[in-house]
């Protein structure tokens, strides 16, 4: 149920007060959680997060709170929809990854090819293994040289949807992980001119639409579904997030779909804690204009300040000549390290080691520090710090770099293959098999792998000298240092398992 809200109302956190205001009253709790908000008895606890969070650690179901005819709940998700213009929102406890495998498994009730950027982040992988739907891919435009995958054009697109009309919508993210914006407009057109819904990550975009200077948000673009990792930029607690329905064409058709499946993901114990924290960051996003404001001449200042050091390169300062990116996210600064001498690996270790610094993203050639809606960082701090770090490995030759591999064949349907039967062998006796698992260099959290598609020797050695870089990490991986690999069983793959219903990928690899 949806309500109408006002603008006066947005001023306010109708859940997050009512929270409030519940934790400040004398209760005797004699229900869980079981440290029953006593800050005497579980002190270490108190010590650890501090007496308010646990008063204010409520369960659900509550009177007043989340139950009742227009509870604070009711009004704060219709506030959340109203400030991102959605027909209706959702709150989510387990981040935007609950948010992707909704939208994935959504589709499903829609067809059985679901087209999919092949960029996506695993979360949207892990929903086709539980929706058992064909991945028909989409593929960005790549800069192999920095590790980095961009956006899908509106020709390719409809390429994508021309060869696979059974599709039953189309899955796409922007902005990525380095601010690139795709053209949702256009993508939006060319899905419902097909007669498919257009689902975004918008992930990285929660802030999107809450001030001039950055981009309107998916949904202002058209888009029918938007995922918001709303802790991401937005400033929620981490691991809350929303999702949004839009008012298109197909939003009577997917929204009991989305309560749905929504009730089959959210726990039956959601945490207050990050439920009003979405509804407080809601809040600031729309009253704060003037402290996003700062958090951009930050950003300016930042950019500006790498440029006149001349020693590292701003990345998204060669963005206008990439079709796929109409736009960037100025509250995102990727930083070429390689430019400088450095990795992005060893950049971002030194960063935390020497100068307790941290950044969001690093990958072999590249950093990217982002600026919160909102903040306001020590941006002279940051950049003193970037030009002070060394420079261990000078003059390096194109080659040497980490480049990002193309993903092998498909063979399987991401479900078939993670479910089959599978072992786990040397892994340079995996070149060649079919992949088991999802493995995704992190961060960003791209898969590079998908279960289905083959093992190739270049994905191993990217795989090796990643799980070897400073703070690098291989997610899906049957052991740290990617020493084995999990294939599907040579029975069960040459028996023809799923050749029937692979989806084909198209010319294009990452």
């Amino acid at each position: 149920m949806t309500y109408r809200t006002t603008r006066t109302a947005q001023h306010t956190a109708p859940y997050a007060e009512a929270v409030h205001a519940f934790a400040r009253e004398d209760w005797l709790r004699l229900n869980v959680p079981g440290h029953s908000a006593d800050t005497l008895r579980f002190g270490p606890l108190a010590q650890l997060v501090g007496d308010v969070p646990l008063r204010l650690d409520l369960p659900p179901l509550l009177e007043g709170i989340d139950l009742g005819t227009r509870s604070p709940m009711d009004e704060a998700l219709a506030l959340a929809a109203d400030a991102w213009g959605a027909r209706r929102t959702w709150f989510l406890t387990n981040g935007a990854s609950q948010g992707n495998r909704i939208a994935t498994l959504v589709t499903r009730a829609l067809g059985e090819t679901l087209i999919v950027q092949r960029s996506v982040h695993s979360s949207v992988i892990d929903g086709l293994v539980l929706s058992g739907q064909k991945a028909a891919f989409a593929y960005p435009s790549v800069d192999a040289d920095l590790g980095i995958a961009h956006g899908v054009t509106p020709a390719d697109l409809a390429r994508a949807i021309a060869a696979h009309p059974e599709a039953a919508a189309a899955y796409l993210v922007t902005p990525s992980y380095f601010g690139a914006v795709a053209d949702v407009r256009a993508c939006a057109d060319v899905a419902h001119a097909a007669g498919i819904p257009l689902i975004i990550d918008e992930a990285w975009g929660s802030h999107f639409g809450f001030h001039p200077e950055l981009p309107a948000n998916a949904l202002a673009q058209g888009a029918d579904i938007a995922i918001s990792s709303t802790h991401k930029l937005a400033g929620s607690l981490t691991q809350s997030a929303m999702l949004h329905l839009g008012e298109g064409p197909f939003a009577d058709t997917l929204e009991p779909l989305i309560q749905r499946v929504f009730h089959v993901t959210q726990s039956t114990s959601a945490s207050a804690l990050l439920l009003a924290s979405l509804d407080v960051a809601r809040q600031t996003l729309v009253t704060g204009q003037d402290r996003i404001s700062a958090s951009l001449e930050a950003a300016d200042k930042m950019r500006s300040q790498v440029r006149s050091a001349d020693r590292f390169r701003v990345v998204s300062d060669d963005f206008g000549r990439i079709p796929d990116i109409v736009t960037t996210d100025p509250l995102r600064v990727p930083i070429d390290t390689r430019a400088g001498g450095i990795s992005g690996h060893e950049a971002r270790r030194h960063l935390m080691r020497d100068h307790r610094i941290m950044v969001e993203v690093a990958t072999d050639a590249a950093i990217v520090a982002v600026v919160g809606a909102g903040a306001a960082p020590d941006v002279d701090r940051f950049t003193e710090a970037l030009h002070a770090l060394p420079s261990p490995l000078g003059e390096q030759a194109p080659a040497d770099r980490l480049r990002l591999p193309s993903p092998g064949a498909l063979k399987m349907t991401t479900r078939e293959a993670f479910l089959a039967p599978s072992r786990t062998v040397p892994a340079n006796e995996a070149v060649g098999r079919v992949s088991a698992d999802t493995l995704a260099a992190y961060p960003p959290g791209i898969p590079n792998v998908l279960p289905g598609e083959v093992i190739t020797a270049e994905l191993v050695e990217f795989f090796h000298r990643t799980a070897a870089a400073p703070n690098g990490h291989v997610r899906g991986a049957a052991d740290p240092a990617v020493t084995t690999l999990r294939v599907v069983d040579r029975e069960c793959h040459e028996s023809g398992a799923g050749a029937d219903s692979v989806a084909t990928q198209g010319d294009r690899r990452m």
